[in-house]
């Protein structure tokens, strides 16, 4: 089994936590030594697994090391990814093996996590360190940039382009052929008809913009 760590010691970590642990109950191919957390003491004991240090002990881990971002919020963990400068540490793609999708049809970049009771059509593209929370459906010709997260029951139709660093809160739907501009926030159970602009929030039935995020 290769060695993986969590970045991120909260309630997404132990979700991933759990991700690994129903991944290894399929097939055996992690162990988890623990969680990398600049904002918990070293030695704290989550979820029976000690923290190991912060990202300064990261970038000084010695050997080969599997790592998942366990961050939600897209900024933040793109913030976290760009300090971490080890060769040695790399990001897999997690999937939980209930997962419907075809192999061929999707591409994932690299640490993006897949999680429970998500279905994924055809001709799919998700970006790195993407985030689809339980229960998402992506349908034909979706492409969803990096860093992106897509919280529980997310639903999204058929040629829709989601760019970079966007939000989209539980139970929002999205209709076919629309673009999300990058870094847009899009509430949850917003029902989204039309293109939404970068660095927006929308929220809504339809969802409209409330502000800008800059």
């Amino acid at each position: 089994m290769k060695e993986i760590a969590i970045y991120g010691a909260g309630g997404q970590g132990r979700e991933i936590l759990q991700l690994i642990r129903q991944i290894n109950a399929n097939e055996e191919l992690w162990r988890c030594i623990g969680w990398f957390d600049d904002g918990v003491p070293v030695d704290t004991e989550v979820a029976g697994l000690p923290v190991l240090g912060g990202i300064n002990k990261l970038n000084n881990w010695s050997k080969p090391l599997s790592l998942s971002l366990a961050i939600g919020w897209p900024a933040t963990k793109k913030k976290i990814f760009n300090q971490i400068k080890n060769s040695k540490v790399s990001f897999p793609v997690l999937i939980h093996p209930e997962v419907i999708l075809e192999k061929g049809q999707v591409f994932i970049g690299e640490g993006s996590v897949i999680t429970q009771g998500c279905r994924l059509t055809v001709d799919i593209e998700i970006g790195k360190h993407v985030l689809l929370n339980l229960g998402c459906t992506l349908t034909h010709d979706c492409k969803i940039g990096d860093f992106c997260g897509l919280m529980p029951s997310v639903n999204v139709s058929g040629e829709v382009q989601i760019e970079e660093e966007v939000y989209i809160g539980t139970g929002a739907k999205i209709i076919q052929q629309l673009t999300i501009g990058q870094r847009a926030i899009i509430g949850a159970g917003a029902v989204v008809i039309q293109n939404i602009p970068s660095d927006t929030t929308v929220v809504g039935v339809p969802a409209k913009v409330i502000k800008s995020n800059n």
